[in-house]
């Protein structure tokens, strides 16, 4: 297959049309979340990609979830992004079920069945604290959780459904002191406003809103099961990568069909970028043998920071190459370029992760900052 031919035929057989939709808008519009792009997101089903087909979904496996998000990087990068965020709450509700009748699976056949939007609240605000910190608080009644804070989505708030926050609350076995859980919070709950919808600036305020305590899910690990939140993060590691693959792979298709590039630029960019694909295939082959587990989160880190060494390199040199473009087009490969290096800038960065990963490498478990 030619390049970018393989992802492209898995969106066409999992998300029809959705491809050439996307290739209908001028990138311009596509980027932002005023823009069509969670519309043409929703209408084809991709809410649903990893729920199983049993519960309504498309039963994506990690590899063609990661051609996915590759292909929709390279048409709408923003779109990747807000969707590996989509999909990493999906992720961590569906490590949490673990029985046919559990409730969990009412939401994500609900996520599947009605295109719901899922947005994760992050603590990436607040100097500090770890990425899957708490960023609310939470007190226990009778009716349920009682929770209040404030919180970003990275740009889902205004058309999100259900909104994900992590709370700390008392431990499901009767024992002194409090465990990490996660409150499943509509959007439409009384409490919930949103602030600067769709900007750089967008915050979720939760006003002493009430979640039942069905829609609050335990984040330790049960039966063996990685927790909910490792789960999650593992998907979103390959699945952020893949998005910012998509944008550079964008460029370098670009150049690809520029006859005047010396083909000795041309096969140098594709090697390089092929490569660091495939090490996010391997990836995602760990995760569809062996699931997410904290293994598998520690690999997906490896690889997606060295995908970023990768794209550092890929993405100057083909926005050089392609210096001399029209207004239009430079406007593109600028977008294109920003969001290929948006890699650096998602969690959990390089930097506070040194001293976890080494820890982890001697013997101690995983913990994300």
């Amino acid at each position: 297959m030619r390049f970018l031919e393989r992802e492209r035929a898995v969106v066409a057989r999992l998300l029809p049309g959705l491809d050439e939709s996307l290739r209908a808008v001028p990138l311009a519009e596509l980027e932002g979340a005023d823009g069509p792009g969670l519309v043409l997101f929703r209408d084809s089903g991709c809410p649903g990609l990893l729920v199983p087909a049993a519960r309504r979904g498309l039963g994506a496996t990690a590899v063609e979830a990661l051609r996915v998000q590759r292909a929709l990087g390279a048409r709408a990068p923003w779109l990747a992004a807000a969707s590996a965020l989509h999909h990493f709450s999906t992720a961590a509700l569906l490590a949490q079920v673990t029985g046919d009748r559990d409730p969990e699976w009412m939401l994500v056949e609900g996520v599947a069945a009605d295109n719901r939007l899922v947005a994760f609240g992050f603590a990436e605000e607040r100097p500090g604290a770890g990425i899957l910190a708490p960023v609310t608080t939470a007190t226990v009644g009778a009716d349920g959780l009682r929770i209040g804070g404030v919180t970003r989505t990275c740009g889902l708030a205004g058309a999100m459904d259900l909104l994900v926050v992590g709370v700390m609350t008392p431990r499901t076995d009767g024992g002194p002191g409090e465990e990490p859980a996660v409150a499943l919070v509509p959007a439409e709950s009384e409490g919930v406003s949103v602030d600067g919808a769709g900007t750089d600036d967008e915050r979720v305020t939760l006003d002493d809103v009430l979640v039942a305590p069905e829609l609050v899910v335990t984040a330790s690990a049960a039966d063996g099961r990685p927790d909910p939140l490792t789960a999650g993060f593992a998907w979103f590691q390959l699945l952020a990568t893949g998005g910012c693959l998509g944008a550079a792979s964008a460029l370098v298709e670009r150049v690809l069909r520029d006859d005047r590039v010396p083909e000795s630029e041309r096969v140098g960019l594709l090697v390089e970028v092929e490569g660091a694909m495939s090490a996010a295939e391997g990836i995602a082959r760990h995760l569809d043998d062996d699931g997410p587990d904290e293994s598998t989160l520690a690999h997906a880190l490896y690889v997606r920071y060295s995908v970023q060494d990768a794209l550092s390199r890929i993405v100057p040199r083909t926005v050089e190459l392609l210096g001399g473009l029209g207004t239009t087009a430079s406007d593109e490969v600028a977008r294109l370029a920003d969001r290929a290096n948006a890699l650096e800038r998602h969690p959990a960065a390089r930097k506070p992760m040194t001293g976890p990963l080494a820890a982890y490498l001697a013997g101690g478990p995983l913990a994300l900052a």
